[in-house]
């Protein structure tokens, strides 16, 4: 269940007592696009996004489903073909 539905572009902050490490420690298998010292940029599906929201482990912020995200004009592929 907790990797059902859509994939999400997503950023991900960890709460005031948690760090951007902890976060990469979860057994998640996030795709984690984009490391900053305060957050994540990650492609996730969005059960695995509402358990880290349920549990507390992270803010997150829904950028784009997948799709959308691709559909933009200039945007990367996300498979990393050229």
């Amino acid at each position: 269940m907790a990797g059902a539905g859509r994939t999400w572009i997503a950023r991900l902050t960890p709460p005031a007592d948690g760090t951007v490490t902890a976060l990469l420690d979860l057994p998640l298998g996030l795709d984690v696009w984009e490391r900053h010292p305060d957050a994540l940029v990650v492609a996730a599906p969005e059960g695995v996004l509402a358990d880290l929201e349920r549990r507390g482990l992270a803010r997150v912020q829904r950028w784009a489903t997948r799709e959308e995200y691709e559909a933009q004009p200039g945007a990367p592929p996300a498979d990393g073909d050229p």
